[in-house]
């Protein structure tokens, strides 16, 4: 409970009461400034005082009518979409549907208050005092959340659908892996493609598990075009790869502090146990005779917007074209994709990487991507301004990225079109 400096009497309406000790929170302290004004601090990643972006807390206590200006103070980073419109995400225990804050309410400025660091202030009026108010930086996406989600997957018993265990994270939390593909029985003799998704190495990208869950729901479904795809690939996909970090409420680390997506080359068993398992099973994946084909590892940018990808960089001008296949396609099903946003590199403070190292180890034939998503907005094409992200419209980028996979292996006539009685426009 904040209170007005030296006020000792009994707690009334409108003394807010913050907390973020709940899975995913984060708020590290409040300062009182004012009746209407308070300088939030948000807490930085466990064992790493680096990274403060993701903050996710409730208020309660409110007075009817209050209006209130909360600053955030802290923040580890200066590029920022707030500059851009961007705008925290809040609910309440009335209306709990996520949504953003008007535009107009939030500012994003340099304080010489708090020693010229960037701060994003915004103005909110509580009107029902029973409300249990939360804010957040984006849609959470918890832990828990993707516990209730499989188990309810597990339920429907889909022959084509196996989870198991692949590890536990540093406290005792699950490292799950789902397999998507067609029974073997179903058509021994047929050779099938490996594709490997991940999602959430950065815990405060919480766009990702939306994302995720789109390409999963579209893949379990009974859509023509999921039931060819499940018949000629086999799709492995670790949709948490840092459960402690995400439980935890970081932004960038997990538990103990580390980077996850800067430890590929090795991996330690107990300090990196998730990214061992993982990694593990990638390179026994790579020695299948089948072959490891793509590689994507899903995340959310704070500075640009729509979604895109990043790949690696080759010598070979064939390898380049080829590469480069995937995200076009994926631009021509997704209106919110953009392939000019699209870049590969061999930046030196991206070596740990997923992609970059499994660029390294994988041969020729396979390719490795980011698949980044704003967590902002997307430009439409023909539009001049931004459209906010939704939990729905980021589901959405996963359905497109899932069935552009048909796209790209009929392009390839690994899947033959004239086997495919699909249309060209199905439910595009």
């Amino acid at each position: 409970m904040v209170t007005p400096p030296g006020y000792t009497g009994v707690p009334r309406k409108g003394h807010l009461v913050f907390d973020a000790c709940f899975e995913s929170g984060n708020l590290g302290r409040v300062d009182y400034i004012s009746e209407f004004e308070f300088d939030l601090f948000i807490r930085p990643d466990t064992c790493n005082p680096r990274f403060r972006v993701w903050f996710n807390f409730t208020v309660e206590n409110v007075r009817e009518t209050q209006r209130v200006i909360f600053n955030i103070v802290n923040f580890s980073k200066t590029k920022s979409l707030y500059r851009d419109g961007m705008s925290p995400v809040v609910k309440s225990t009335s209306r709990p549907k996520w949504q953003r804050l008007p535009t107009k309410n939030v500012y994003y400025y340099r304080c010489p208050d708090h020693r010229r660091n960037y701060v994003m202030s915004f103005a909110f009026c509580f009107d029902r005092e029973d409300d249990v108010y939360q804010f957040a930086y984006c849609y959470p996406y918890t832990y828990t959340r993707l516990q209730h989600y499989l188990d309810s997957l597990e339920c429907r018993n889909l022959d084509y659908l196996q989870r198991e265990q692949l590890g536990l994270s540093v406290q005792q939390r699950r490292l799950d892996l789902l397999t998507i593909t067609s029974p073997a029985q179903q058509n021994p003799e047929k050779v099938k493609k490996l594709v490997v998704l991940t999602a959430r190495v950065h815990p405060g990208e919480s766009p990702a598990s939306f994302i995720c869950q789109g390409v999963i729901d579209f893949l379990v479904s009974q859509h023509p075009v999921a039931q060819t795809l499940r018949d000629h690939v086999i799709f492995k996909i670790v949709p948490m790869l840092n459960p402690d970090g995400v439980y935890l409420g970081n932004y960038r680390c997990s538990l103990m502090g580390f980077d996850l997506n800067r430890h590929w080359q090795e991996p330690s068993p107990w300090a990196h146990p998730t990214l061992h398992a993982v990694k593990q099973l990638i390179v026994q994946l790579s020695q299948d005779p089948v072959g490891l084909e793509f590689y994507i590892d899903v995340h959310a940018h704070s500075t640009m917007m729509n979604g895109f990808m990043y790949g690696n960089v080759f010598e070979e001008e064939e390898r380049v074209q080829r590469q480069a296949v995937f995200p076009r396609l994926l631009c021509q099903n997704a209106p919110d994709f953009s392939f000019s946003n699209t870049s590969f590199n061999r930046d030196v403070v991206k070596a740990g990487t997923g992609r970059r190292f499994l660029g390294g180890l994988l041969d020729d034939t396979s390719y490795c991507y980011t698949l980044e998503v704003s967590f902002y907005s997307y430009m439409a094409a023909g539009s001049t301004s931004p459209v906010p992200y939704t939990e729905d419209t980021y589901m959405k980028l996963g359905r497109n990225v899932a069935r552009t996979f048909l796209d790209y292996y009929r392009h390839n006539n690994f899947i033959d079109d004239n086997k495919l009685q699909i249309s060209n426009h199905i439910n595009r």
